[in-house]
């Protein structure tokens, strides 16, 4: 397994542009801080939500954010992929946390039949070879126009949406789950987003139109995640699949070597933000909102007779412990990062 392949190190990422990095952390379902003008502006970040690294001390409890800081420099590489981490700290966060990966061969079978239905047709991507849980990819163009008029465009607007997404096996697929070993061959990849860059990259011929219809794909899927550290790797990994994709396309198609404008991956970061969320998806709320309400409300409480009373003692509460918070989600227009539609994930659960 190369490890240093699969793992996308947060200082490379702070390295190249901090409000990149300062954005895949971004949370948007709670309401924004008041910077030093006290107008809201300021965001908050996604949180822990998980007791694993409480023992580096503050700031690393269960409702503590996530700053750069905690994943930069003395902390680079705490957060790994799974496929990454010794044996012992998977089998603790799976009997813990229930945290499994899906091996990247089942993933690439439930999308076949994804495609399959919305092509009308088998295979469309690659053939599957059940018995030794491989596929071979199609290496001619995917077809388009679809037999009842389907469009590339349509496909590549289509949304979808991962459950409980982990670092997004079925979204992504730089790596296989199964081995740890990166999948080089983009063709070979077979995640949803893969797919539709796959689709972006053999229908247009110029960068311009490349980058307009990849934030498409982008805006297009939805994932959400309980724990902070693996929402945290499954946006970078959707963000450096993006660059994958564009960098071959520059090399391939327009025969230059280019990088992706930082421009675009700040945006990118930005729609990631929106797309690929923290919550409980149960209760349709960020982790644990909520959880110790009631003892807040009696903390507040003051009687005629608090002053004769011994002093109780106070537990310090997070906001985001106070109060049930609902995750947010954003509808986008296929142009401007700005033109969107933001709502509590809950309203769309019908």
């Amino acid at each position: 397994m190369c490890v240093t392949a699969i793992d996308i190190i947060e200082d490379e990422i702070l390295a190249l542009d901090e409000v990149v990095l300062e954005r895949l952390l971004w949370d948007h379902s709670q309401p924004k801080m008041l910077d030093e003008k006290g107008e809201p502006s300021l965001h908050h970040h996604i949180y822990w939500a998980t007791d694993n690294y409480e023992y580096l001390g503050k700031g690393f409890g269960f409702f503590d954010e996530i700053q750069i800081a905690s994943i930069t420099g003395e902390h680079s590489r705490l957060v790994r992929p799974r496929a990454a981490k010794d044996k012992e700290e998977q089998e603790r966060r799976t009997k813990e946390k229930a945290e499994v990966f899906t091996p990247s061969w089942v993933c690439n079978a439930q999308n076949n039949l994804v495609d399959e239905a919305w092509f009308g047709m088998p295979n469309v991507f690659n053939t599957e070879h059940p018995d030794t849980h491989t596929w071979t990819p199609r290496e001619e163009p995917i077809p388009f126009p679809t037999k009842d008029g389907k469009t590339w465009q349509d496909y590549v607007w289509d949304k979808r949406l991962e459950i409980a997404c982990g670092e997004a096996p079925y979204l992504v697929s730089r790596y296989d789950t199964t081995t740890g070993e990166p999948i080089v061959d983009l063709k070979m990849r077979i995640g949803l987003l893969d797919r539709k860059l796959r689709v972006v990259s053999e229908n247009v011929d110029n960068t311009g139109d490349w980058i307009l219809w990849a934030k498409c794909a982008v805006k297009s899927i939805y994932g959400f995640e309980w724990q902070g550290d693996n929402l945290l790797l499954a946006r970078e990994a959707i963000l450096y699949t993006v660059k994958d994709y564009y960098e071959a396309f520059c090399r391939d198609v327009i025969g230059k070597e280019r990088a992706l404008p930082i421009d675009t991956f700040q945006t990118l970061a930005y729609i990631i933000s929106w797309n690929i969320f923290q919550m409980d998806g149960i209760e349709f709320t960020l982790p644990m909102s909520g959880c110790k309400q009631d003892l807040a409300i009696k903390q507040q409480t003051v009687s005629l007779f608090d002053a004769f009373d011994e002093p109780t003692e106070k537990v310090d509460i997070s906001p985001i412990e106070r109060q049930k918070v609902y995750a947010k989600v954003a509808e986008w227009q296929k142009k401007g990062e700005a033109n969107r539609k933001e709502q509590e994930f809950r309203r769309l659960k019908n």
